[in-house]
């Protein structure tokens, strides 16, 4: 197909910047050929994953399995060749590599042997995850070290016998010259590289488990992810960004849980201040209401206890004050009734919640000023500033909250799927609720645009300038606001849980959005505002764990929404019954897999357990979704279009070919 002049014309910028890329008549019908038989291959595997919570272990293991699908494939190869017991070795040592090998040479007589029949086992599994890539694709996956090896293996003719023979002597040289370990390892990480194209992680990857900075680690190694912002990664970035009430609201969250772990040793943020200043302060009062939740029977020292009961109570006292100055700064945020601190009769040891006093469990709060109850006395001051030079030049932590703007967002519409973590804010009346927005009145699709915006606003401002206070307060607003896209609720009762008895006032209500997304209606209605009006379109949402010991399912809406936060964190796991939901989106359709407790790494490598999964077959298609049907498909369709454009300039002589010499 040739273009006519005009359209050339239109386009002539576009063309010679890509004619610099495609110089020739042969170098673009080459690309040309090369797309169109792309688009035909079937689509990539995405993994989608929410709501780890720091639980490290739990993650690498579900990361490292692709949710149950290298297993599938080991079965699918081995399944009638290979007892199970051999093929859960052969598992593990895909997702372990490092560490079951290490217990194999320990075990193990003849291990040239075994190295030749792991190693063919290996790259069969290899060819077989490699077989829906071009052979382009699979090449820049490989590790560099062995990447002309590799793409060898995979694509020899067994059926030649000097193939064979060529086969055999690589494997064999390999073995001689004891390059076999780190050849395994080259194989299991392509294995794990090519069996998932793209990971979605649907927010909240902080707090709750004990170290969110390993996870955070692991994501930023992955050849291709993309975040959703859940309310407690964006409480952690405005701590980051220095906003002094998300770093208080940050400790408060890890001293409640007793998991200073990730503060001290992942970020390597000094609590030294905050001990000081709680025992000068509290060492001799009543903290009994401050006392961390424990996990687990592990055996806790009782000074250790009082110590980070102080430290809650100090740190507690002074978010609720922070929480106060940002809420008094920012009528829009209509959160005038969270202004509890002046609402304390210390007298009667009361406070006024809705027109009704309720007794306090504690009302000592040396530092609050009756007449001022909002202010930071000095050594506040002092405190916060010493915390929040910590986090501001924690190098570790400043790298991981780079990486969440760069590779994250408040939402994302990929291949026809609407991810976000918490909800779009909606009315009673399934209209989408409106916030005012610097003189405007935003809501659904438009509201989340502007609220990402001040989002980055807050982190990548001009230091000291009103766009930061602005963006950070919102930072903490989206950590806890009312009716917050990702917190989704009318209020946080921090307050109301630590300090009054009365379980009737701990409620959270949920946005109306809880209620109406379990409407196929209602979800049709969002997706549209999302430009999403496919018949295969959904909804894929995390925040609010899915009560399956209670008989609650992940689909809703008659198949429109799929909440995947089943409990990862072991805190939430009594209440949901299982260990979390992930979603698998191949070329076949949708797999929703529901994972049992994992008992650790260390159990997963010695006895090749993996974390029991129920699959259920949520949505197959009739034929394989290829390429051509996505997003990424689109784009090279585009691509093609531009290639066409620029090889009908050079037929008619409108742009000149430029041939090396």
């Amino acid at each position: 197909m040739l273009y006519g002049k005009q359209e050339i014309l239109d386009n002539l910028k576009y063309l010679k910047a890509l004619g610099i890329q495609y110089p020739t008549v042969q170098a673009a019908s080459t690309e040309i050929i090369n797309l169109q038989a792309i688009l035909n291959l079937p689509k990539g595997t995405e993994h989608f994953m929410s709501d780890l919570h720091g639980e490290y272990e739990a993650f690498l293991h579900i990361l490292n399995n692709a949710s149950g699908v290298i297993r599938e494939k080991v079965d699918m190869l081995y399944e009638k060749s290979l007892p199970t017991k051999e093929r859960a070795v052969l598992a593990t040592l895909i997702y372990y590599t490092e560490e079951k090998l290490k217990e194999i040479k320990e075990e193990t007589a003849d291990m040239e042997e075994w190295y030749r029949i792991t190693l063919n086992r290996l790259i069969e599994i290899c060819r077989l995850v490699s077989s829906k890539y071009t052979r382009s694709k699979v090449r820049k996956a490989l590790p560099k070290d062995f990447d002309y090896i590799i793409d060898e293996l995979l694509h020899t003719n067994y059926d030649e016998l000097n193939k064979e023979k060529y086969y055999e002597n690589i494997i064999d040289t390999i073995i001689d010259i004891e390059r076999a370990d780190e050849f395994i390892l080259a194989l299991c990480n392509t294995i794990k590289r090519l069996v998932v194209d793209r990971l979605h992680i649907v927010g909240d990857i902080f707090d709750r488990g004990p170290r969110a900075d390993i996870v955070m680690d692991s994501l930023m190694e992955h050849h291709c992810v993309d975040i959703q912002w859940g309310n407690h990664d964006i409480l952690w970035m405005g701590a980051a960004a220095g906003s002094r009430t998300c770093i208080a609201s940050v400790l408060n969250n890890s001293i409640t849980y007793n998991n200073l772990e990730v503060v001290e040793m992942g970020y390597g943020i000094n609590l030294r201040p905050l001990a000081l200043f709680a025992t000068e302060v509290y060492g001799n009062k009543d903290v009994s209401c401050f006392r961390p939740k424990l996990q687990g029977s592990q055996y806790y020292n009782p000074k250790d206890i009082r110590l980070v009961a102080c430290m809650h109570k100090a740190i507690a006292i002074i978010q609720f004050k922070l929480e106060g100055q940002i809420i008094q700064r920012n009528p829009s945020f209509q959160m005038d009734d969270r202004l509890l601190l002046d609402k304390i009769d210390y007298e009667h040891g009361t406070v006024r919640l809705g027109g009704k006093d309720y007794p306090l469990r504690d009302c000592d709060f040396p530092t609050v000023d009756r007449e001022h109850p909002y202010e930071l006395t000095n050594e506040e001051t002092l405190l916060m500033e010493q915390l929040k030079f910590a986090f501001r030049h924690s190098e570790k932590l400043q790298k991981h909250v780079r990486f969440l703007y760069a590779k994250g967002g408040l939402y994302k519409c990929y291949n026809g799927n609407l991810l976000f973590h918490g909800c779009i804010p909606m009315n009673t009346d399934g209209s989408f609720m409106e916030f005012e927005c610097d003189g405007e009145r935003l809501s659904g699709r438009a509201f989340m645009d502007y609220t990402e915006v001040l989002a980055r606003q807050g982190y990548t401002a001009k230091p000291h300038s009103l766009e930061k206070l602005r963006g950070k307060d919102f930072l903490w607003f989206l950590w806890c606001g009312r009716n917050s896209p990702l917190f989704g609720r009318d209020k946080i009762t921090t307050f109301e849980r630590l300090l009054i008895e009365d379980k009737s006032v701990w409620d959270e209500p949920k946005n109306p959005y809880y209620v109406h997304s379990a409407s196929e209606e209602a979800c049709k209605r969002i997706l549209h505002e999302f430009g999403l009006d496919g018949p295969h379109s959904h909804i894929i949402n995390g925040h609010v764990p899915v009560r399956s010991k209670d008989g609650e399912t992940p689909v809703k809406a008659n198949g429109r929404l799929i909440v995947i936060d089943g409990g990862f964190c072991r805190a939430y796991q009594p209440t949901t019954g299982i260990a979390g939901y992930t979603l698998v989106y191949n070329s076949y359709g949708i797999r929703i897999i529901s994972h049992e407790p994992f008992d650790g790494a260390r159990n997963a490598i010695r006895n090749n357990k993996d974390i029991l999964s129920t699959t259920e077959i949520y949505e197959t298609l009739q034929s394989r979704i290829k390429v051509s049907e996505t997003d990424e498909g689109q784009v090279i369709k585009e691509n093609i279009q531009g290639l066409k454009l620029l090889l009908s300039a050079y037929r008619i002589g409108m742009l000149k070919e430029q041939h090396n010499k």
